[in-house]
């Protein structure tokens, strides 16, 4: 069976015992019913060391198993019976409160646990009929007797109604607590699966250009020969050559790893790598302002270094491009207990809530064309998912950006 958190359960019982001695007190004290001291000082200490045996238990271990819940409320059941035949039987209007115990029961135990726990309760119930050695009316007459009962009643009703709406509004928020993380966990398997779906479309797009790269370097390499008299045109030549021999090699990275962090091989490395990787290829590295929080570095991660590098430099890219031109971005990298964060900042003019809202969908993009394909805040924000970690931006018109990459020094897978 399912273990139930019963944290909720300890404060309940604890307020069943303090109404437990409220009742018996009120029974001397109003109805003068010689309540046996003896009897009530049992009843009111199994209570106790049953609630302090549950509350040391959960201390420990925050659930128990449901077998352990049922037979608790059946105690608790039990100990209601003794308390309301030593306290006017089935007169006392607080009799209501077995229907507490089962409707409780109801959310938190099994349908044949639940049944068994109805059928307990009636069978108390009915008990409370049998004939008891004291009298509830000895000392009162029948109009005072009903009057008190009436006025009993009303108590009993407001605090079963209280218990029972305290509880049902708390399963509605654990209800919607569950929901709303359900709905994110939905959220994060679309990501997940559109990142696959991206894998496959990079993998086949770098197969589909390395054929025509292949020959635009083959032309540009023989161009280059050809033109060695004419200096400028030669240049030109070499610096196609080149640029194609880079997107080779992005492509050819690209296929074999279809842009998976796990492909890389896992290994404690430091922090500090992961700002040459971010750096390298960086159009006017100058403007970016690096700074390092204390114990960053002398900490190592085992992180996939190419993998965080890259999406740190997709981040820093976005910077550069949303702020003004010769404007510095901030680079800060720090310690958060076993998790890096990377943040960066631009003093760009912000994005409206709206497409705040939109940023890290793939594909999506403020600039035109020419100027990306709007994946870089997805892949950076799946892959720190992958790892454990998350990506939050806070933005505003007019006053810029900030990316906050967080990701495990060490990923749980």
């Amino acid at each position: 069976m399912q273990p139930v958190d019963v944290s909720w359960l300890v404060r309940l019982r604890w307020a069943a015992a303090v109404l437990f001695l409220l009742l018996a007190l009120a029974a001397r004290s109003v109805f003068h019913i010689p309540v046996p001291p003896l009897a009530l000082g049992l009843v009111w200490g199994l209570q106790i060391l049953s609630n302090v045996a549950l509350g040391l238990r959960v201390r420990t271990h925050r659930t128990v198993r449901t077998t352990t819940v049922a037979a608790l409320m059946a105690l608790d059941t039990v100990l209601l019976t003794v308390l309301l035949a030593l306290s006017g039987g089935p007169s006392n209007p607080f009799s209501v409160l077995f229907l507490v115990d089962v409707a409780l029961g109801a959310v938190v135990l099994t349908s044949a646990l639940t049944w068994a726990l109805l059928g307990l309760a009636l069978l108390c119930f009915g008990a409370l009929f049998l004939p008891m050695p004291w009298s509830p009316g000895a000392s009162l007459g029948h109009a005072e007797l009903m009057e008190l009962h009436l006025r009993g009643m009303w108590v009993a009703f407001a605090l079963a109604g209280c218990t029972l709406v305290a509880f049902v509004l708390r399963v509605r928020r654990a209800l919607a607590e569950r929901e709303a993380e359900l709905s994110r966990e939905r959220e994060r398997a679309q990501r997940r699966d559109r990142l696959a779906s991206l894998a496959t479309l990079a993998a086949g797009t770098a197969h589909a250009l390395g054929s025509p790269l292949s020959t635009i370097a083959v032309a540009a390499h023989a161009l280059e020969r050809r033109l060695r008299s004419i200096a400028e045109a030669a240049e030109d030549a070499r610096l196609i050559r080149e640029q194609v021999d880079r997107c080779r090699e992005a492509l050819a990275r690209m296929s074999t790893e279809s842009g998976q962090a796990p492909g890389e091989m896992l290994q404690s490395r430091p922090v500090s790598l992961l700002l040459d990787e971010a750096l390298e290829g960086l159009p006017e590295p100058e403007r970016v302002r690096i700074e390092l929080e204390e114990g960053v570095r002398e900490a190592t991660a085992a992180l996939p270094v190419r993998a965080v590098g890259q999406s740190v430099q997709a981040l820093v890219r976005n910077a550069l491009q949303a702020s003004p031109a010769g404007r510095p971005v901030l680079l800060r990298l720090g310690l958060d207990g076993d998790r890096l964060r990377v943040e960066v900042e631009d003093q760009g003019e912000g994005m409206a809530p709206e497409v705040l809202a939109r940023a890290g969908e793939p594909f999506f993009s403020t600039r035109g064309s020419g100027h990306g394909l709007g994946l870089g805040l997805f892949v950076a924000r799946s892959l720190a998912e992958q790892l454990g970690g998350d990506l939050r931006l806070v933005s505003a018109p007019a006053r810029g950006t900030r990316a906050c990459l967080v990701v495990p020094l060490v990923p749980a897978s």
